[in-house]
């Protein structure tokens, strides 16, 4: 029998990238929650395998030399896993590293800025009027940036599903607390449907469903840890 991925995870956009990725591929694994409301993230378990205190990670039973592997930070997960199954990463070249920077755009960006947009705009206790400016703004920028794409491509990477999609699509899905409408953003909109429809990711949605919690349940002390505003 096949041993199973473990995968240290939370129902957050960063977590559904991995689970995504697993449904699409239907590799088999498990899910190993990581309560970071309640400090999971800092048990030195956990931190053995993502040293910087964050989900999602992974352990790969069957590693490239055939002994197990750990892996943190999304985007090395989805480019890993892409490789050991030759698939959702283009083989050729220039359009490898066509995929490569569009990875780099959501990790870099896409991610950081429409999670701090987010954040200003809906869960931080005090509201700071230049931080919501500034990110809400920003979360605008990069809507245009990814509608300009869209309109050339059907994919982010031509037009093949990639784990660039995969790793995007989440971040989207919070598109109002972001101060967007998909409507404002024809391409994007048309892209984001399709990838919602994928029964694959509408499975990857529903895993720890039932793990999430209302912010509003949560005390002050696990909201310091959800938010970093604590090291444990």
């Amino acid at each position: 029998m096949t041993e199973r991925i473990q995968l240290y995870y939370w129902p957050t956009p960063n977590g559904y990238k991995i689970s995504i990725f697993l449904e699409e591929a239907r590799l088999p694994y498990e899910i190993v929650p990581v309560d970071i409301g309640a400090g999971d993230q800092f048990e030195d378990e956990f931190l053995r395998i993502s040293p910087n205190n964050k989900i999602p990670a992974i352990v790969d039973p069957d590693g490239p030399d055939g002994e197990p592997i750990s892996l943190f930070e999304s985007g090395a997960i989805l480019i890993y896993l892409s490789e050991k199954i030759g698939r959702f990463l283009p083989e050729s070249p220039r359009e490898r590293y066509a995929a490569l920077q569009w990875l780099m755009f959501q990790m870099g960006h896409v991610g950081p800025m429409l999670g701090q947009a987010h954040h200003f705009r809906k869960y931080a206790d005090d509201e700071i009027p230049y931080a919501v400016e500034r990110y809400t703004n920003e979360a605008a920028r990069l809507y245009r940036v990814m509608d300009r794409r869209l309109s050339e491509t059907e994919y982010f990477v031509g037009g093949e599903y990639t784990i660039v999609d995969m790793a995007i699509f989440p971040w989207l899905r919070s598109h109002e607390n972001q101060g967007r409408k998909l409507v404002d953003y024809p391409n994007v909109n048309r892209w984001f449907e399709e990838i919602a429809n994928r029964p694959a990711v509408r499975r990857a949605l529903k895993v720890g469903e039932d793990l999430r919690r209302n912010l509003k349940e949560l005390d002050q002390e696990a909201r310091d840890r959800l938010f970093g505003r604590t090291s444990r």
